[in-house]
């Protein structure tokens, strides 16, 4: 009976270590950067330190995890809400140029990978 139940522990976190790594190889981190520099993100964000914007890093940390978590962060993406900047100015955040659903949740996946 023991043997069972771990095999069965075993194989399920096999199958979850599996599926994250799957997640992960399917972000075109190549497309997101680029496409991530086109729109000067990085004018505001920066992979692990504050700089106008938070970072990518504590974005993530904000959705990552969260049902909704790439939905928000795209929204976030493409409709020009007010963001609350590092200084504590407010402003609409810069729409990203780009209307490809598969290349927006590319952007969040990746942003979401930090």
């Amino acid at each position: 009976m023991k043997l069972t139940s771990l095999s069965a522990v075993l194989g399920a976190t096999a199958f979850s270590l599996i599926t994250l790594t799957s997640a992960h190889a399917a972000i075109d981190v190549d497309a997101a950067k680029a496409l991530s520099k086109k729109n000067d993100c990085t004018k505001c964000h920066a992979p692990d330190k504050a700089k106008k914007g938070p970072s990518l890093k504590k974005i993530a940390d904000k959705y990552r995890g969260k049902a909704d978590g790439q939905e928000k962060a795209i929204k976030n993406m493409t409709s020009g809400l007010k963001v609350k900047l590092e200084d504590g100015t407010e402003e609409e955040h810069k729409i990203i140029d780009t209307k490809d659903p598969a290349q927006l949740k590319n952007l969040a996946d990746w942003i979401l990978s930090h």
